[in-house]
């Protein structure tokens, strides 16, 4: 046996000697470019080494259920030297790390495949622990069997606990829902094991992706490796036309991935073999590239189904009656709804205009001419032909996209004059100007964020405040202030890398990195605190300010005092504002708390995977409490409807979402104040 382990270890290593002169080939372009191009490039020194180490591990074995207290320490002989390795074009480091890695995997398997034949003991006294930082590695070799008896004793009770919210009606059949879960649970973890070991393309291959991207992300959180898959699956996340398979999908309660929408007139639709939760076990595409659902990351999938290189893709879904069927589709070029711009009418007292800006999309394949900007001049003519008193534009969970699509975007509503100020690795400024006379839209504007409204978002609201064109209405955005571009490596286009090459500053000399867009009105959002921005990237670029030349003139503000004050008078006494508070609390108690030590019994994991079921129905009921404002069509809209089953069941999702939104009411509100303070 030691003989076939010794062999498979050769074999690994020789087979990444192969692709090590690749590796650093790559690593090479890639730091010459970031050294070169980057807004702000560091040295490829000790602090590089440690932060690429530190990741590189957490990513191998972020539960420290796999590597060993000494295979860690064998690992950390390369802790300080990878800088070096770097300069010196010596990527064979990366063969302990393989070796290494696949033989934890080896064993890991081969401890499963020895526990799941095995009856677990559910008496006997064990604890788990929970920890919000990584514990340290201190595995020995001859743990790793109860560790893991443990760990899939503790996953089994929460499935099966998962299953109902009544313990006395789960523990009669508990034995028989066990050997269920069980079955399961070993299913899923062997699939997902062989599943890298037995990677199309090698463990070599995939780990050398890794590493090539922590080594990016150094630099800042959104300088990112990719290989050409990967870069056709981002552009096709940023625009609203392309290929596509004419089908949404989602996640059901067990985690399946279902479908959830067939698009009409789509490669779907035309094979009249979809229907509604439908279950997609396998994907595969022409390459030889295949992946298993129930074993494989939803990003290697979603990678592979919407990648514009993979033209056609083979699912093999299961039907509602256990049928499970093959399906080859030939992707079409098709106009996304999920992504576009929308409009409504929203009403109490007066007639507001509603935008929603999913995000600032483009052509980036050249499908089309249009992008977000243009979008929303269409929906403005819409609703303007309905006589709207004022405009709520909607820019929260609004990730960003194309930073020329904001700058026409605020263009629209400001007559003329600069929006933003560029500055790249010399520190040279280019001021962005609107050179546009005249707006479309003359009327009061509010602008909605929250946490996840980044990047594109910021920069056009930024502008908005700094003109007094809008007031912002929310919590404050996530406070990203960089400007990527997605640059091919050599001229092979197969290797690539989303490079910050730029900071944009406000025209005040102000910046949103780190500080994001605060508010003129600030709200309370669900789950406000624990929202990632940012500041929690360790490698995010500071927080500073500029001297500009930048010169502009802003709209009065002289309303803004009364409407601010009108607006917090009636969020204090709102209802709705208040639970929103309070729960916020609940779960800012959840989260930050430090959880005790948890008993492997099946009465304390029911009660703690419980424990917040109180927690999340407020939430839910929260989420579904309607208020008192009307939301319709325009009237353009309304008459287009009347042909279309499809986009009139779209419009009442849509519509029944808007319907229970707080913050449009409130943004209502603040336009019907500015009218009256007007009159």
């Amino acid at each position: 046996m030691k003989k076939i382990s010794l062999i498979l270890l050769l074999t690994t290593c020789s087979l990444f000697g192969q692709n090590s002169d690749k590796t650093c080939e790559i690593l090479s372009k890639i730091n010459a470019l970031v050294q070169t191009e980057h807004y702000h490039p560091k040295p490829v020194d000790d602090s590089l080494s440690v932060f690429v180490f530190d990741t590189f591990i957490d990513i191998l074995d972020d539960n420290r259920y796999l590597l060993t207290k000494i295979e860690y320490e064998n690992l950390c002989k390369h802790r300080l030297q990878l800088d070096n390795y770097i300069l010196q074009n010596d990527c064979s480091f990366m063969n302990d790390f393989v070796s290494i890695y696949q033989m934890a995997l080896e064993r890991k398997k081969k401890t499963l495949e020895k526990i799941q034949n095995e009856v677990l003991d559910y008496n006997a006294k064990d604890t788990v622990k929970f920890s919000k930082k990584n514990f340290p590695f201190d595995l020995l070799e001859k743990d790793i069997e109860k560790v893991w008896k443990k760990r899939i004793r503790y996953d089994i009770l929460e499935d099966v606990s998962k299953l109902g919210s009544n313990l006395d009606s789960l523990s009669p059949h508990f034995t028989k829902l066990e050997k269920i879960s069980k079955a399961k649970i070993f299913e899923t973890y062997l699939c997902k094991l062989n599943s890298v070991l037995n990677s199309q393309k090698g463990l070599g291959y995939d780990l050398q992706n890794d590493f090539l991207n922590i080594f990016c992300s150094y630099f800042d959180p959104h300088t990112n490796y990719f290989s050409l898959d990967a870069k056709t699956s981002f552009m096709s996340g940023l625009s609203t036309s392309g290929l596509s398979l004419g089908l949404n999908v989602t996640l059901n309660e067990k985690e399946e991935i279902i479908v959830s929408e067939i698009v009409p007139g789509g490669p779907a639709d035309r094979t009249k073999k979809f229907e509604k939760d439908d279950v997609i076990l396998k994907v595969s595409n022409k390459k030889g590239d295949e992946y298993l659902v129930s074993c494989s990351s939803l990003d290697k999938i979603g990678e592979l189904i919407f990648s514009d290189s993979n033209k056609e893709i083979e699912l093999t879904i299961q039907k509602k009656n256990g049928n499970i069927l093959a399906i080859l589709l030939q992707k079409q070029v098709m106009k996304a709804t999920t992504n576009s711009v929308y409009s409504f009418i929203a009403e109490k007292e007066t007639k507001i205009g509603y935008i929603n800006i999913p995000n600032f999309y483009a052509d980036f394949d050249g499908y089309s001419d249009q992008g977000c900007a243009d979008d929303v001049a269409k929906e403005i003519v819409k609703l303007s032909q309905d006589n709207i008193k004022g405009l709520v534009i909607d820019l929260q969970d609004n990730g960003g996209g194309s930073m020329e699509e904001a700058l026409k975007l605020a263009g629209m509503f400001i007559d003329f004059g600069p929006v933003s100020v560029m500055v790249n690795n010399k520190k040279k400024h280019a001021i962005l100007k609107d050179y546009n006379r005249g707006s479309l839209y003359f009327g009061p504007i509010v602008i909605l964020i929250n946490g996840n409204s980044a990047s594109a978002s910021e920069f056009f609201a930024g502008a908005m405040q700094d003109y007094n064109r809008a007031i912002i209405v929310g919590s404050k955005s996530l406070g990203k202030a960089s400007m990527q571009s997605i640059v091919p490596l050599d001229g092979s286009q197969q290797d690539f890398v989303k490079l910050t090459l730029e900071k944009f500053y406000r025209i005040t000399g102000d910046s949103n990195q780190i500080k994001g867009i605060i508010p003129d009105i600030a709200l309370p959002v669900l789950y406000d605190s624990i929202v990632p921005r940012e500041i929690s990237y360790k490698t995010a670029l500071p927080y500073d300010r500029i001297n500009t030349k930048a010169r502009f003139t802003p709209f009065q503000k002289d309303y803004y005092p009364a409407l601010i004050a009108l607006s917090n008078s009636r969020s204090k006494n709102n209802v709705l504002f208040n639970e929103i508070l309070l729960t916020n609390r609940e779960i800012n108690a959840l989260y930050n708390n430090p959880k005790k030590p948890l008993p492997l019994a099946f009465k304390d994991v029911f009660n703690d995977v419980h424990e917040i079921d109180s927690l999340f129905k407020k939430v839910k009921k929260i989420a579904a409490t309607e208020t008192n404002c009307t939301i319709s069509n325009n009237t353009y809209d309304l008459k287009k409807l009347q042909f279309d089953t499809f986009q009139q069941e779209v419009n009442t999702s849509k519509m029944n979402g808007l319907k229970t939104n707080p913050y449009i009411e409130e943004a209502v509100a603040i336009l019907n104040d500015f009218n009256n303070l007007k009159k």
